[in-house]
This record gives C-alpha cells, sequence and structure tokens, in this order.
C-alpha cells in the first residue's frame, strides 16, 4: 500500500476483562480487513490493557473507530485511539534489533522499594522495559508463611552503558535489600537449557557430609580444624581432602548407610527435581563429596549422572583412602564440558549450581552458572545466585511460571 492512501492507529483498551473481549474488538478490524502491526494484552487482577496497532486505508479509519467505540461501550471498556506516523513507527522497527535481556528478579517478598531501585538501574544503564511478567502464584496476605516466593520477570531491550558496573550495583541491591536476581541475554540458549549440574553438599543437601561421617567416628572437631585451614588458603582442597579422609579410617560402612537414610533435603529440592524431569532435562551431581551418597540421591529423584570421590572400603570398613581422581573445581568444569558433548548439548544450553568456591569453574564455564546460599566470595564471581528461597529458585530463572505446573509439582512446595 503507498504511504500516502494509508493510516497507521494504535488503540488502547482498558477495562474489566471478559471472554471474548479481544475476539469482538479484533472481528471488527477484520471486516476492514486491516494489517496487525503488533498487538499485547496484559491481565493485572482481571483489569486489562490491551494494545493494537494495525495500518488502513485512510477512508476506512473514521468508520472502524466509530464501530470500534459503540462496540467498546457496549462491552463496558475504555478505547483510546492514536495516530502513529511513518517515522515513529520505522523508530520503532529499529529498536526491535537491539541485544533483549531478561532481568529476573526473586525473593521471598518483594517491595516497591527492591522493584524500584532495580529499574533505576536499568534506567541508569540506558535499557528500556518492554514487558513485565509476574512468575509466581498469588502472594498470600500472610507474608510469615515459610513457602511464600515472589518473581518478577522483566523483559529488557538496549545495551548498557557498563555491564560490569550494572552488574555489581545488582549484586550489592540484592546484599542490602534481601533479594536474588538474574540478569541474561535472552537468547535462543536460554530458551533451550538442556543440562543441568549441582554440587551436592550444601546445595541438594544441607550438610557436609564428612563432617556426619567424622562426627561417627569421632574425629569432627579434627576434620573441621583441616577444613578452615583449606578455607584460610593454607592448604589446596586435594590436600585437605586427603587429610580429612585419612581421619575416617577404621569407620563401619554401615554408618553410610544410616546417614543416607536420614541426609537433610535442601529446601525446594523435590519440586525442582519433578520439574526438571517433566521437562526432560539431562542431571548432573558434580560433587567433591562421596559417591555412595550421590547414588542414594540419583535412585531417589532419577538423576542421570553421578561424578563424586569413591572410598576405599575393605571387610566392611573404611580404609582411610580413595579410589581414583579427586573430583575438586578443575574436575568439576571438564565433567560439565565431557556430559554436555555426549548429550550433544551445547554449552550455553548448561546450568550449573553450587556454594563453595570450588563449584566456582564449572559456575564460571555453565551457560547459567547459579552460585547457591554461599559466602560472598563466591557470589561475586557468579553472574547469578540464590539467597533467599529454596533451590527450587532455579526454576524462576529458566523462566518457568507457577502455573505451567501441574497440582503435584505445586504442592510439592
Amino acid at each position: 500500500m503507498d504511504n500516502i492512501n494509508t493510516e497507521l492507529i494504535l488503540i488502547r483498551i482498558t477495562g474489566l476483562d471478559r471472554p471474548g473481549l479481544t475476539a469482538s474488538i479484533t472481528e471488527i478490524l477484520a471486516r476492514y480487513d486491516v494489517t496487525i502491526l503488533d498487538i499485547g494484552q496484559a491481565d493485572i487482577h482481571s483489569t486489562l490493557s490491551l494494545g493494537i496497532l494495525f495500518k488502513t486505508y485512510e477512508n476506512q479509519s473514521g468508520h472502524i473507530m466509530k464501530e470500534l467505540l459503540f462496540e467498546a461501550s457496549n462491552l463496558g471498556v475504555n478505547i483510546r485511539f492514536y495516530p502513529i506516523s511513518t517515522e515513529e513507527y520505522e523508530n520503532w522497527v529499529g529498536r526491535q534489533g537491539k541485544n533483549r535481556y531478561i532481568l529476573t528478579l526473586l525473593g521471598r517478598k518483594l517491595t516497591a522499594k527492591q522493584i524500584g531501585a532495580a529499574t533505576r538501574i536499568l534506567s541508569n544503564q540506558g535499557l528500556n522495559i518492554d514487558a513485565i511478567k509476574r512468575l509466581t502464584g498469588r502472594i498470600p496476605l500472610d507474608e510469615e508463611k515459610a513457602s511464600t516466593r515472589a518473581c518478577i520477570e522483566f523483559s529488557v531491550r538496549g545495551t548498557p552503558n557498563d555491564r560490569q558496573q550494572m552488574q555489581e550495583e545488582l549484586m550489592k541491591l540484592s546484599h542490602d535489600l534481601e533479594m536474588d536476581f538474574s540478569f541474561q541475554l535472552d537468547d535462543m540458549y536460554r530458551r533451550m537449557r538442556r543440562l543441568i549440574c549441582f554440587d551436592m553438599d550444601s546445595t541438594l543437601i544441607k550438610t557436609e557430609v564428612i563432617d556426619e561421617l567424622a562426627d561417627r567416628a569421632g574425629v569432627g572437631p579434627q576434620v573441621r580444624e583441616i577444613t578452615e585451614r583449606a578455607m584460610r588458603g593454607e592448604i589446596d582442597f586435594n590436600e585437605s581432602f586427603r587429610e580429612r579422609v585419612a581421619l575416617l579410617k577404621g569407620l563401619d560402612e554401615s554408618v553410610m548407610q544410616e546417614i543416607a537414610e536420614s541426609l537433610p533435603i535442601t529446601e525446594g529440592v523435590e519440586r525442582l527435581m519433578y520439574v526438571l524431569k517433566r521437562y526432560g532435562y539431562k542431571i548432573a551431581i558434580l560433587s567433591g563429596g562421596f559417591s555412595y551418597f550421590g547414588n542414594y540421591l540419583k535412585n531417589k529423584f532419577g538423576i542421570d549422572y553421578v561424578y563424586a570421590n569413591e572410598l576405599e572400603i575393605v571387610d566392611g570398613k573404611l580404609t582411610g583412602h580413595y579410589l581414583g581422581e579427586i573430583v575438586d573445581g578443575r574436575r568439576k568444569a571438564e565433567l560439565l564440558r565431557l556430559i554436555a558433548q555426549v548429550e550433544n548439548v551445547d554449552i550455553r544450553q548448561t546450568i550449573a549450581v553450587g556454594d563453595g568456591a570450588n563449584d566456582l569453574p564449572m559456575i564460571s564455564l555453565a551457560g547459567l552458572g547459579i552460585a547457591f546460599h554461599t559466602k560472598p566470595k563466591v557470589v561475586a564471581n557468579a553472574q547469578q545466585s540464590i539467597n533467599t528461597i529454596g533451590l527450587d529458585g532455579v526454576l524462576y530463572f529458566l523462566g518457568f511460571k507457577d502455573s505451567y505446573l501441574d497440582e503435584r509439582s505445586r504442592k510439592l512446595s
């Protein structure tokens, strides 16, 4: 159509939502054979906001607006019309080529202060918010409920003025205002994650298994002292691992089954595993802990891969030695890459979740690396972190809405 003979019109409809409203509006437009250039709709507590940008012949626009006004009156909604110039439309089309990002805010609850501070950071970076979506279910009025969670996802367009500065500001904000965030490029890899790798101790379970074993062996204080030395950087992970395992010599094998059957599972793990399996994700445990306990979780949750350390057992007793190569931070990253190759998954489609410094290599390598309930040093070196809710918070960083999940998975929450 020649631009001289056509007109661009944006209509905005607000009011009480009801079934058939959108159909009634678009049926009128269909009678005039208009071209829809853009359409969007949001519904907040049954209050509708519908926008449609269309192109029509100039001699039809008056008739269309008249019919739409009449129909809006019948439906009890408000309608407004805005003429759009060709220049305005071309500028809008030009913006579509800019980078798209997803900012996810997550916490037990989200306040205006938190949202306002986060969106101000986006604005200062020259980013524009295209859409806002709530991923969690209706927020209960009783904020003291333990399972309460709130998540809002912002679809953002543009290029940050300083990506590193923005990341640091969001990190500080999350610490100061007790919320979590994820800022991801909204590309095909984000929408097609396929492999997720977890640390085990203090991630899938709320304990360090080596401490449990040490307590049973009567060497708890010694083992914890070695752990502290490793954390102070006096010895590396591998040396500390050998020293701690040596102290377990003579412990009866039956103790491991006792500990396995009473492992404290982290909040949200059951729900997370159910959803990941339902949607076809491959799941791996990559742990500096012990394979006996990793395999227990594998059988419990249907996990696909377990790579952890193997304790040597002779005549039903731990020997104080281990078998094979130690699974340290470097090895975890190697295993992540190896499993991705076996599963024919691009590394950008992978996710890694862990709490310790020895998880940083795989967290940094994965397409989506998440630090979980961890120390500031680990959080500072990860792009995403979850500290306010359980492990099922990972689902929101993947874009899942509570409404996607069936009744069984909701009950698990």
